[in-house]
This record gives C-alpha cells, sequence and structure tokens, in this order.
C-alpha cells in the first residue's frame, strides 16, 4: 500500500497540471459565480411547491409570483455562465498576455453573453391578439444552454486575445478620454466575436436544422447516458475521491465537465415531479449529497466512529474537532488532522464509500420509487436533511440515509481500526521513551509545545505529509522573535478556498485571535474564482491546502497588486484555525 501511494505522490505534479487547466478553471469558477442564482431561485421553488407537500394551499398569485422568480433567475443561468466564465477565463488570459497589453473583461462578458444568444437561442414569429410578436425560445437560456455557454466564452475570449495582441483595434488620439477610448478599443474584437458565433449558428441550422446548443446535447448524449449507469457514476464518484486523496481537490476537476447534464436532469427531475410523476434520473447536481456524504470521501460517519471506537489519543481529538465542520461538509479538518490525505491505510474507503452511496442511491432511485433529487439545497446542508429535502420529503429517504450511515460506517471501521492500532503502538513507544506508561500518552502532548492532534509518526510521514513536503513555490521561513513583533495593525485578511467553508475557519479564527490581542485585524472567507473583484481591497491573501496548486496563478495577480500571499500546509493550516492566538502570530512572522 505505501508503494502505491508512493507512486501517486511521484505522479501529484501531473495531477496539479490538470486542476490548474485554464479551461477548468474557467468553467469551476464561473460556474460558481452564478451559485446565488441557483441557490436563491431554489428557495422561491421551495415556497412555491413544499407546502402541498403537507396540505397548505398557499394563493395562486403567490405561486404564480415565486415561479417567476425562479424562471427569471434559474431560466436564464445559461446567459449568466456565459459571462462570468468568460471573465474568468479573461483573467487566466491577461496573465498570459504580453506586457502592457490587456484584455477588458466587461467587454468579454459581454460579448460571450451575446455570443451565446446566438448559439442557443431561436428568434420567431408569432400572433398575438392580432398583432405579430417577435419571441425567443427560451428553453436554451438556462441549464439547457451551459454547454454552448462556454463554448461562447472561449471564442469570444481567444477573438480579444487575437485582436489585442495585434493591435486589431481602432484606435483613437491620445486626447481620448481612457474609457472611450477603450470603448472603441473593445469593437473590432467585440464584433469579430459576435460573428464568428454567428456564422457557426447559420451553418449549424442549415446543415442540422437545430440550433448548436441542441446539437451539442445530440453529440453529447450517449456520454451522458454511459455516466448515469452504475459504471458511470462510480467512474465519476472514484475520480472525486482519488484527485482529494493525492492532495487535488477532486470536485475542481471532475465536476465542471459534468455540471450541464447535473443541472438539466435535476431541472427534468423538478418537471417530472411537479406533473406527479417519478423524477428517475439519479445524475444530478445534488447527488454530491451521496457521494460526498459529509464531504469527499463520504466521511460524514468518520468523527463519530474516531470518538467511540478509537484508542488513539490522536484520533480521538481529531474526531472531537471535526464532527461539527464535517456535518456542514467542510472535512478539511478530517482530512488534514487524521491525516486521510495521502494515507495508505485510508485510499480505500476513502474511494470506495462514496462510490458505493451513489450506487445504492441510484438502486434506490431504479428499483425502490425514491425521488431523483429534483430541488437545489446548499452544499453545506448536513447531507441527511438534504437529502430528505430534495427528494421531496420521501420517508424511504431516511431509510436510504441510515443504509449508507451504516454501510460507510462498516468500509471505514476496518481500517481506522488498523491505523489506529498503529498510532496507540507509536503512542506507547513515546511514552516508554519518556519513562511513562502507555497510559500516560495524553501527558506527552501537555509536555511539549506541540498542537493537540500530532504529527503522525514514522511509518505514515513519508505519504500522509506528502502533499505539505513540497510546495508550490518556496514560502518564507518562519521568522526571527524580533519579527514576531512586526505590526499588523489594520491589516486586511482575505482567506480563499474552494467553497468558503473551510476559509471560513481559519478567516473567523484570525478574528478571535485579533479580539484577544487587541489587534485592529479585518479577516473574510472567499471561494477562489470570485476574489479577483475584491482582491485588491486586502492586504494578505491567505489560500487554503486546496486550492493551494493554484498559488503560482495567484502570485501573478498577488504580486502586481503589492499582496501578500501565504499558503500554509494541510496540517499546518488546520492548527491554525484552531489557534486564534497563533493565527495572529503566525501573521505577524510571515510578513516581510
Amino acid at each position: 500500500m505505501d508503494a502505491i501511494v508512493k507512486m501517486l505522490e511521484k505522479h501529484q505534479p501531473f495531477f496539479e497540471k490538470i486542476s490548474r487547466n485554464i479551461y477548468l478553471q474557467a468553467i469551476k469558477d464561473g460556474f460558481l459565480g452564478c451559485m446565488p442564482i441557483v441557490l436563491t431561485s431554489s428557495i422561491f421553488l421551495l415556497i412555491a411547491t413544499l407546502p402541498g407537500v403537507v396540505g397548505i394551499t398557499l394563493p395562486q398569485p403567490l405561486i404564480d409570483w415565486c415561479n417567476k422568480l425562479y424562471n427569471f433567475t434559474m431560466g436564464v443561468m445559461g446567459i449568466m455562465v456565459a459571462g462570468t466564465t468568460a471573465k474568468n477565463f479573461t483573467a487566466s488570459m491577461n496573465r498570459r498576455m504580453p506586457a502592457g497589453k490587456v484584455l477588458n473583461d466587461g467587454s468579454t462578458m459581454v460579448a460571450a453573453q451575446c455570443s451565446m444568444l446566438l448559439l442557443a437561442v431561436t428568434q420567431f414569429t408569432t400572433k398575438f391578439n392580432g398583432s405579430e410578436l417577435s419571441v425567443f425560445d427560451c428553453t436554451s437560456m438556462g441549464t439547457r444552454g451551459l454547454f454552448s455557454a462556454y463554448i461562447a466564452a472561449f471564442i469570444t475570449v481567444w477573438v480579444y486575445k487575437f485582436c489585442v495582441s495585434r493591435d486589431l483595434t481602432i484606435k483613437l488620439p491620445k486626447e481620448v478620454p481612457g474609457a472611450i477610448a477603450q470603448n472603441f478599443r473593445d469593437i473590432i474584437p467585440f464584433g469579430g466575436a459576435v460573428i464568428i458565433c454567428g456564422i457557426i449558428d447559420v451553418v449549424v441550422r442549415n446543415l442540422m436544422g437545430v440550433p448548436f446548443s441542441e446539437l451539442l446535447i445530440k453529440l453529447l448524449s450517449p456520454l451522458f447516458t454511459a455516466a448515469e449507469t452504475y459504471p458511470g457514476l462510480i467512474l465519476i464518484q472514484a475520480a472525486t475521491a482519488f484527485f482529494w486523496f493525492i492532495g487535488v481537490h477532486g470536485p475542481s476537476i471532475v465536476q465542471p465537465g459534468i455540471d450541464p447534464i447535473r443541472l438539466a436532469n435535476q431541472a427534468e427531475n423538478l418537471q417530472v415531479l411537479l406533473a406527479g410523476g417519478h423524477p428517475a434520473h439519479s445524475l444530478t447536481f445534488n447527488m454530491s449529497l451521496v457521494g460526498e456524504f459529509g464531504g469527499t470521501g463520504a466521511t460524514f460517519i468518520v468523527p463519530l466512529l474516531l470518538i467511540l471506537f478509537m484508542k488513539s489519543k490522536q484520533l480521538k481529538a481529531v474526531g472531537k474537532a471535526s464532527i461539527v465542520p464535517v456535518a456542514f461538509a467542510v472535512n478539511e479538518p478530517l482530512l488534514f488532522g487524521a491525516p486521510m490525505i495521502l494515507n495508505p491505510y485510508m485510499l480505500i474507503p476513502f474511494v470506495a464509500a462514496g462510490c458505493v452511496n451513489v450506487s445504492v442511491a441510484k438502486f434506490f432511485i431504479d428499483n425502490v420509487g425514491m425521488n431523483g433529487f429534483s430541488f437545489v439545497v446548499p452544499w453545506a446542508t448536513p447531507a441527511p436533511i438534504g437529502i430528505f429535502i430534495t427528494t421531496n420529503f420521501q420517508l424511504i429517504a431516511l431509510v436510504f440515509v441510515a443504509i449508507i450511515i451504516l454501510l460507510d460506517a462498516i468500509i471505514y471501521l476496518p481500517f481506522l481500526k488498523a491505523y489506529d492500532k498503529l498510532l496507540c503502538d507509536q503512542e506507547a513507544e513515546r511514552a516508554a521513551e519518556l519513562g511513562l506508561e502507555s497510559d500516560g500518552a495524553a501527558s506527552i502532548a501537555a509536555s511539549t509545545s506541540a498542537p493537540a492532534i500530532e504529527q503522525t509518526a514514522a511509518a505514515v510521514e513519508p505519504t500522509a505529509a506528502a502533499a505539505d513536503s513540497k510546495p508550490v513555490a518556496d514560502q518564507p521561513e518562519p521568522a526571527s522573535d524580533a519579527s514576531a513583533k512586526k505590526d499588523v495593525d489594520g491589516l486586511k485578511v482575505l482567506v480563499l478556498c474552494a467553497g468558503a467553508g473551510t476559509s471560513a475557519m481559519l478567516a473567523n479564527a484570525i478574528k478571535e485571535g485579533a479580539a484577544q490581542t487587541g489587534e485592529n485585524i479585518a479577516s473574510s472567507a472567499g471561494a477562489y474564482g470570485q476574489h479577483t473583484a475584491i482582491m485588491d481591497q486586502y492586504d494578505v491573501i491567505v489560500l487554503a491546502p486546496q486550492v493551494r496548486s493554484y498559488y503560482n496563478d495567484m502570485k501573478a495577480d498577488t504580486d502586481r497588486l503589492g499582496i501578500k500571499l501565504l499558503a500554509p500546509r494541510g496540517k499546518e493550516y488546520i492548527d491554525l484555525t484552531r489557534d486564534p492566538a497563533g493565527a495572529i502570530k503566525w501573521l505577524r512572522e510571515n510578513l516581510d
């Protein structure tokens, strides 16, 4: 097992390179930027539909109003994603542009939205009250048009890059104000992007008789069908867990390619449910509640297993510290505290648990009558609650939840016990070295300056700590004692992770530490990809371990803006979240 993990560790840079692919990043960050649309629209949909489940009849005007809000938000999701994807892709492209040449992200955003409409929307005329009206077919403006949105965004930014790199712009005299001159500079690339997408639209409609968005769906439907089989669901879940296991944020790699079909399937499930049918799609957006039950690796039950069944002081401490965050799908304290990342004892259960969960979910949907997920709930919703809500409050869903909790416990327990025995032996050895009895291992932590959760000992250190042993870029060494007195008064700190959950832990610790030490420090949490518009308001940006692979890209932006960038390693990050005063000291030590 150690040999397998060492081999995976050796190829970690390759997988990190995949995660930093600018197309995947743009899709992920673009979609993340539109998550408020998904979540807000779902709230209004729940208001309109769920009271009927318990026999409450709302006034029809209120139902119509809620449905209108849903349709006018979720119904234009594709258009919005085209813009946010183009904006994020522009930011990545600007890092690769020649000096002095910059793409206007506001212009690329609008151009991509216009181009997406050309590729996805059909316009026709109809009679209404005796008058001719021009009508848009809105079918592909929403989630059905996401693939067209991505294509439009990429074409647009590449056209802008081509034109700006070669100075194919309209140049005005230097006396013309910059804002006006920029508008004229954008005319040629804007027109070029729209014309290219317009030509694609004409060709596809004349040759295939369908809009480009429908053509993409037809071409990709065999892949989507395969993805919704047992092997397909297992492969998706296994890949997500595998990438996380080697220290690369798995959802960022796997999910961008399947998010359009997951959202489209969930929307179709909703239509079927509202029509009184059985929602049968299993590959849906909130299937992550099942495959990532408590976080990637299906770790929901693991903290409780650590508390109840483990004897190691380290694992019991990890269980107590992580049980609440894991309940809300923030499982980094467990992943880096146990550790589970690159821990040879955890490879099999970490990958297998989620695969078993999605297989059981598909069986329940196909054969037991459980609804496929129809409503969208926030990713941080406790998984049992989220599953119950999004299946329209079916009692069978609670049975399903109980079964997968039991299965996950059965999968994890033998491997945790084996790992626990290793740690107990190591704790006993340390106690013996200090002339203590084996049950005095708890005194060791008190007699040293190490954190409560210690580093894994010799047999595990080479693998479990491997993700942190090769930093993306050299980090500054801890400063001398004198540097600990550096002034951090008035400092503004932004902590970034993949979904603003893990980052909130450190941001809150910094706030608490500032209050304890009397420092005037402001800290905020955010999601990587949504930071570009606000990062210039901060003095320090901290990358959580799950987005640490983006360090080099982020460094280019922070150096340009004169912002200090820090990227603590996995266990170091978790320790800082539990030590507010230590977090403030760490900030002082790492300031230039």
